[in-house]
């Protein structure tokens, strides 16, 4: 009987050594910081997903969300003061135009998000109806006002043709008071909240004109040298949180709400119609890859209209190895 039982318990000690032996060896964490440029919102849903699944903390990453307005995003990661940031492509070809080795590794807004939004009453429908227009823009830097000039840049209109007025970020109320005619917003934002609010509204894409390339992963050379396997940890973690909250849409909104504790009730509607806005600019077939097409068209306008001195050449501002690296 003792040998019986002796032969059990070392049977339940192999066995746990051999459950022990199989489970993988947790990764260090690395506590990581990652810029947003802006304030704690449903557009972050692919992150706070990746998050709150675990995506992160299986890559051994710790993500720390910096929401700060920091005008100077791209030349504290060009100068390695901040590794990883959320930031646009015609950011970072302004940056690279002025030596900051700063790199672009994960596409996330797949089709640029600024747009003309006007109420319908104003007759306005094509860019050329913005012809002899006062446009409300809330101010001449940035991805707004990149995105107007891109605009009038496509499809031929002077910029002397239209009378710009800077609003700040009053756009809704600018439109509906009739301060202006029309006004540069953000697809997924002014337009949704004027829509929302029972008003008929015409938006026009700056997308459906010109592919620029709009928000994705930012780095820099330094730390794609030392730390590939940190980079290549944050892209897939990354792309799996925007592959999931575009498949399932409706729990990444409940995710967000646990990261967005100041979000109150009656904004629910609103803000949960800002991330479906959000996931038709995010959807694309080759997620998270570059277009070396729209890295080149972006780099030619800028150069075209004074936005850059000089143009960096295309292939040191992005990388699709990490994408492609996310996917094996």
């Amino acid at each position: 009987m003792k040998a019986l039982r002796l032969a059990l318990v070392l049977m339940v000690l192999l066995a746990s050594l051999i459950v022990a032996g199989c489970r993988p060896t947790p990764r260090p964490t690395q506590e990581i910081t990652l810029a947003m440029g802006y304030i704690p919102n449903v557009q972050f849903a692919p992150l706070y997903v990746a998050v709150k699944k675990g995506y992160f903390a299986e890559e051994g990453i710790q993500v720390k969300f910096d929401y700060g307005w920091e005008t100077d995003l791209l030349k504290l990661v060009g100068t390695n003061e901040l590794k990883f940031a959320v930031a646009s492509g015609d950011q970072v070809i302004l940056a690279r135009s002025q030596g900051l080795p700063v790199v672009y590794v994960m596409n996330w807004y797949r089709r640029y998000p600024v747009s003309v939004a006007a109420l319908a009453d104003a007759g306005i429908r094509t860019p050329q109806d913005l012809v002899g227009k006062t446009v409300g823009i809330p101010a001449t830097y940035g991805a707004s006002y990149v995105g107007w000039r891109a605009l009038l840049y496509a499809t031929g209109i002077s910029p002397e043709s239209v009378t710009l007025q800077v609003i700040g970020y009053a756009q809704v109320p600018a439109l509906l008071e009739k301060q202006v005619d029309a006004a540069v917003c953000y697809v997924m934002n002014e337009p949704v909240q004027l829509a929302q609010a029972g008003y008929a509204v015409v938006d026009i894409p700056v997308s459906d004109y010109i592919d620029l390339v709009s928000n994705g992963f930012i780095t820099n050379e330094q730390t794609i040298q030392k730390e590939p396997n940190l980079v290549q940890g944050m892209v897939r973690a990354a792309l799996r949180g925007l592959q999931y909250t575009l498949d399932h849409p409706d729990e990444a909104f409940e995710i967000s709400l646990e990261f967005i504790p100041e979000m109150k009730s009656t904004d629910i509607p609103l803000q949960k119609a800002v991330l479906y806005k959000s996931v038709e600019v995010w959807k694309s077939d080759r997620l998270g890859e570059s277009s070396t097409a729209a890295w080149q068209a972006s780099v030619d306008f800028m150069k075209a209209v004074g936005l850059i001195q000089e143009a960096p050449a295309v292939n040191q501002l992005f990388t699709n190895r990490f994408v492609e690296g996310a996917k094996k």
